[in-house]
């Protein structure tokens, strides 16, 4: 087992009134959360998004990723379609903790991509686990996503769980100055599909 379910409870948020539960990783005590609108009972495929936490991007606004910005527009579809998922997974930084984060970012300042500053402080490119999510789905009796993501990583590692996306939906949003680069080397080393160019930058 993965993770362990703990409790449901109601959200309110702008976006609209969600179901909060709560999962726990036995052997870790780390902690990740599934919000859920709507029928879960319906065989349909469920539009859907894993979210990595980014406590710089989700909480505090930084513009050198798109997480956040991400984030929002994935509970804005959600409440639009009147049903669906995020599950709100704890790796932040892509596996490599907030303070090696920072490390890399003080990397990327002396011009290293984000790519080139993970290897330099000696870790992989992506070292997430979405391995939780099998539990997490199953505890809420979903079957089918119609996920939300950019990452080829991301489905190849979901499918590679059991776990059926029966559709990809692309998710462009929050591109400007500060992440260019960010955004440019994920689709040139990470493979990230970028199918249209949006200029999108917030601050225009």
């Amino acid at each position: 087992m993965a993770v362990r379910y703990v409790q449901t409870c109601r959200l309110p948020t702008p976006f609209g009134v969600f179901d909060m539960h709560g999962f726990e990783e036995p052997d870790t005590g780390k902690e990740h959360i599934a919000l859920t609108l709507g029928d879960l009972d319906s065989p349909e495929p469920m539009l859907a998004r894993t979210h990595s936490e980014c406590l710089t991007g989700d909480a505090l606004y930084s513009m050198r990723c798109d997480c956040g910005y991400q984030l929002e527009e994935a509970l804005r579809s959600i409440a639009r379609e009147g049903r669906g998922l995020l599950m709100y997974l704890r790796q932040e930084g892509r596996g490599i903790g907030l303070l090696n984060k920072i490390r890399a970012y003080n990397l990327q300042d002396q011009g290293a991509d984000t790519v080139e500053a993970n290897e330099r402080l000696g870790f992989a490119a992506d070292l997430r686990d979405y391995s939780m999510c099998r539990d997490m789905l199953e505890h809420l009796n979903i079957s089918s996503l119609k996920l939300m993501t950019n990452n080829p990583r991301k489905v190849d590692a979901l499918t590679a769980l059991g776990i059926q996306i029966s559709e990809r939906v692309p998710l462009h949003v929050g591109r400007n100055p500060h992440n260019e680069h960010y955004l440019n080397t994920k689709q040139s080393k990470l493979g990230h599909w970028f199918e249209t160019h949006q200029d999108d930058d917030p601050t225009a």
